[in-house]
Parts: structure tokens; sequence; C-alpha cells
């Protein structure tokens, strides 16, 4: 197997097969052979390359690659190993329309594979190579891939370029960070790393031990690289709290304007921070209480300068395009001040009372949208709610002080509960047309309440005759995270509805066909969970343990 066949043979001995060797030669075929059969016997070999990950070399091999190490997690049940070759097999067709009634097996990959790895599997090694393509293909697998794919599927990267991005997602390539007790290999990781694998160092060190974290840091901050010091200022966030206002108030003085910028941010984050008090000292002067009026209304007087003072704690100077720098470097100040500051300014208002003050000339699009950014850089839960307000109130639908994008944010600071009830209730007033980005912000499966407003909506627009297609994107969310319990209830909307006479042509049959993918979907979910969840056969243990003795490793070419 040391010949240097071209990148695509695989794709080329498809071509020649798909239009036949008449047509098309066969790629790297012997002379002399019949066409036919050197095209099995190529796609044979290439089969084997396959495989095997390894692509063949350009001068023969001087050495065996060393066997796989052992990957000692239980092995997958059969059940839901069959399943996962399946999920894998699946490739939507070029300019592929409509689906039809069959799930999209690919956008289960990720439930399945966070489904794996919650309970600890290792995954069968001939699926290895499969798994690797597509976690190559779509960067929002890798994570939970990598993590499925273990030890093994990190050595079979080594053998393949293509799979090289599984070594630089992977700090150490594979050799693991040092323990928390390494001293020494801690230190010379630190010195000594990639970038990646030193960022993942400080990580790891801030999740187990901020201070120490924070030395490691400060012992080569003044050696590293402006973008270098930026991306690890950022890990300074897991762990983040008052004892780093020293380091960071070091870095507001960084030659970096980014730099800059985010240690005012973190700093802002902890709201006993000096940054955060003056801040808060120049929202408070620029957001007063007007008491000469009939209705308390709150005035606005945005800074006319900004100062150095101002710069130097992370406000930017320069508005973008189209915005006024006066309500730029007002929305800066508010949002980096204390939110626990306004009630005792504001005449000991709640939070709730001074969301729903007047403000005067127009200001309070700008104040508003200000404390919503401030609400989830403080991951204030209470000035959340009262932001986001009542569900159903006319403004939270359409245009307002607070933007549909906001809401998203803020309810992420909420539980996921109550962010599912919140969801359930807009959906309930406002309809499905709005609701897609809040939806994308609940945890998964959806809470039964904000299940059946979805389903409830869907069915209400089925019933009006309404646009199908433009429901598209709700019904493939729909697929991902309703909980399969919920399938029951599907199963009188399967059947194609009458259509009124103002419905869109065929809207029916699109209507019938999208909840018989739905009900199909869901019942494939709840398997693969029976199937991850089910006991092993003792027979089909004692065989996969004999098996992965046996076999010791993962076939190389």
């Amino acid at each position: 197997m040391n010949g240097t066949p071209a990148p695509d043979l695989w794709e080329e001995l498809v071509t020649s097969a798909l239009l036949g060797t008449d047509r098309r030669t066969p790629p790297a075929s012997a002379p002399g052979r019949p066409a036919p059969a050197a095209l099995l016997d190529a796609a044979a070999e290439a089969a084997v390359r396959r495989r095997a990950g390894l692509r063949p070399a350009t001068l023969p091999a001087t050495r065996r690659p060393e066997p796989a190490p052992q990957d000692p997690r239980p092995a997958l049940p059969p059940a839901a190993a069959r399943r996962l070759a399946s999920l894998l097999a699946d490739r939507p067709a070029a300019g592929a329309g409509r689906r039809g009634t069959a799930p999209d097996l690919m956008e289960l990959l990720p439930q399945w594979l966070a489904l794996a790895n919650a309970h600890g599997y290792a995954p069968p090694a001939h699926l290895l190579p499969a798994l690797l393509d597509a976690a190559r293909g779509r960067t929002d697998l890798r994570p939970a891939a990598l993590r499925f794919a273990g030890p093994r599927g990190l050595w079979l990267a080594r053998l393949n370029p293509h799979w090289r991005f599984a070594l630089r997602a992977t700090p150490g390539s594979g050799s693991g960070l040092p323990a928390a007790d390494d001293v020494e290999g801690t230190a010379r990781l630190w010195e000594e790393g990639l970038f990646a694998e030193r960022v993942a160092l400080l990580t790891a060190v801030r999740q187990r031990d901020p201070r120490a974290g924070r030395e490691l840091l400060a012992s080569t901050w003044a050696t590293e690289r402006a973008e270098d010091r930026l991306m690890l200022l950022d890990s300074l966030r897991t762990g983040l709290g008052p004892d780093d206002e020293p380091f960071l108030e070091r870095a507001l003085t960084d030659r970096s304007r980014n730099v800059r910028a985010t240690a005012a941010e973190l700093l802002s984050a902890l709201p006993g921070s000096a940054l955060a008090a003056r801040m808060a000292a120049r929202a408070g002067s620029c957001v007063a209480m007007d008491r000469t009026r009939g209705t308390p209304t709150l005035v606005v007087e945005a800074p006319h300068e900004c100062d150095a003072g101002m710069e130097r704690d992370g406000v930017l100077p320069k508005a973008p395009a189209g915005r006024g720098e006066r309500s730029w470097w007002l929305g800066q100040l508010v949002e980096a001040a204390p939110l626990g500051a306004w009630p005792a300014r504001l005449g000991g208002r709640t939070p709730r009372e001074i969301v729903a003050l007047r403000v005067a000339d127009d200001w309070r699009s700008e104040l508003h949208a200000a404390w919503c950014r401030a609400a989830v850089r403080q991951r204030d839960a209470e000035w959340a709610r009262a932001l986001l307000g009542s569900p159903s109130a006319p403004e939270a639908g359409g245009p307002g002080a607070v933007s549909l994008a906001e809401r998203a944010k803020l309810l992420a600071t909420l539980g996921a509960e109550e962010r599912a009830g919140w969801v359930a209730g807009f959906i309930a007033a406002h309809g499905l047309s709005e609701a897609f980005q809040l939806l994308g912000v609940c945890a998964v499966p959806w809470a039964a309440p904000l299940g059946r407003a979805v389903v409830d909506a869907l069915n209400i627009a089925r019933d009006a005759g309404s646009y199908p297609w433009s429901f598209s994107g709700v019904m493939g969310l729909a697929e991902r995270c309703l909980d399969p319990a919920e399938a029951g209830r599907l199963n009188a909307l399967q059947a194609v509805p009458d259509e009124p006479e103002d419905a869109s042509p065929g809207a029916g049959g699109y209507w019938a066909e999208a909840f018989q993918r739905l009900v199909t979907t869901l019942r494939l979910r709840a398997a693969m969970t029976e199937e991850l969840t089910a006991p092993m056969p003792e027979a089909s243990a004692e065989a996969t343990t004999t098996a992965a003795a046996e076999a010791g490793s993962v076939p190389s070419a």
C-alpha cells in the first residue's frame, strides 16, 4: 500500500462506477486488466485505506505505527452502535428539496453524542473514521465528537492530515494536562506549550484554583504578545472574583486597546470593584429623576466628551457609523455601572418600578438597552425579569424599548423552568412568527408547558391555512427539542387538513408531511435514548470484552 493516489481517488472511482467503465477508465488501473475488474480492485484497496485512516506515504514506511491505546470506557450496547452507524451514514442529497417524512439523521447526531458521553461509552473502533469525517465537516460537532472518540480517535487523527483538527482542538494532542499537584509539569507546559495548550492549562488551573491561575498568568504577562494577552486575559472569566481586581486594574493601562477593553468589561462584572464605582458615579450624573413634572420622569444628560479617565476605564471614544457619539458614550457608562446602585439613586424604587418610569426626550430605548446589557453582563435575574416584562404585553411581540434579541439574552440569565414559562406565555400571546430566537435559548428537551405552546401554535397556523414554509425553522427546532413524550399528542395532526379557500396551495399536504416527520423523529429520539440506557445483554458484553482484548488496537494499514 505504498502508492501515492490522488487525494480524491475515492471520488474518481465513484464517478467511474456511475458513468460506466466504457465511458471513463478507472484511475490507477493495472495494464491489461479488464476495466470492471480493475475498478473493483481499486475500490477494494481504497476502502481498506479509508477504514485504516492511514494515507500511503511517498516513501517506504520505516516502521509500523504504535498500537492504539486502550479505551477503558465500556463499549456501546449493540443497538446503540447500529444507530450510530446509521446516523453517520446519513448524508443529505445534493440539491435536495422537500424532505418528505424522513427524519434528518445528521441533525440528531449532536443529541446522540451528548447522550453517549453522558453515559461514558466508548465508540466502536470501525466507526471512528466516519465520526472524525463528520466532525471535520461540522465544527459544532467537534467538542462532543472528540470527547466520544477518546484516545483512539486522537491516535487515528495523527495518521490522516484531514483529521489534524482533532490534535489542534485537544490540548497536548492526547497527552493531557498536568495533574493538579504536578507543579513542574504545569510550569513547563506554561513556558513551552503551544498557545492553545497554554489557554487550556490556564482555564483548567482557574477552575480548580483561581488564585493559582492568576499568578500563572502574571508570571509571564509582561512578555506576552498583545493578541495572546487578550485571549489569556479572557480566560479569567473562569472563577472571576474580587481578588482579580488588582491585576485587572493594572491591565487597564495596557498598550493594547482591546486588552484594556476586556479588562474593563471584567471589572464591570464585579459590582464591588473601583471601576464599577467610577462608572456608577459617571452614569449617575447622566440619569436623574425630574420631580418637577406631574408624573415621575427620568431625564438624561449624555456625556459631552469622552475624557482620558473614561477611555482608561474601557469607554471606546469612536462611535460606530450611524451612531451618535453622546448616546454611544452614555450606553457604555450605564452598561458598566453596577445595577445595584440605581435603586438608591432613584428614590428606593425596585428594578421593576425603575423600568416602568417614563423617560424624557426619546432616551428610553437607549437607556433600557444599556440596562439589558448590564443585566446580562452581571447575571442579574431581578433586573432581567423587570426588563423582560410580561410575555403577554403588547410591546413584547413588536418594536419596543427592549428588542427580541435583547430579550433572548435576558432570558439566558433565568433558570430553565422560568425561561421556558416566559417563552410559552410569549407564544400563547404573540404566536410563533417572532419566537424563533427565544426558543433557541430554552433548555432541551423543552419543558411541558413550552412544548404544548409550540404544538398549539403550529396547530393554529395549520388550521388557518397559513403559509407553511414560514414555520419550517420552528418545526425543525421542534424535531430536536420537543420532549419525545409529546409524540402521542400529535397523532391527530398527521392527517391532511381541509384547506380554507384563502390557504396557500398545497399547504395541507405540507403540514401533514411536516407533522408526520415530527412524530417519526420524536419516536426515533425516544428509541435512541432507550438504546443507550438499556443494559447490555450478558453474552454481548462478554463477546465485546473478548473481542477488544484480542484486537488490542484499531486496525492499521
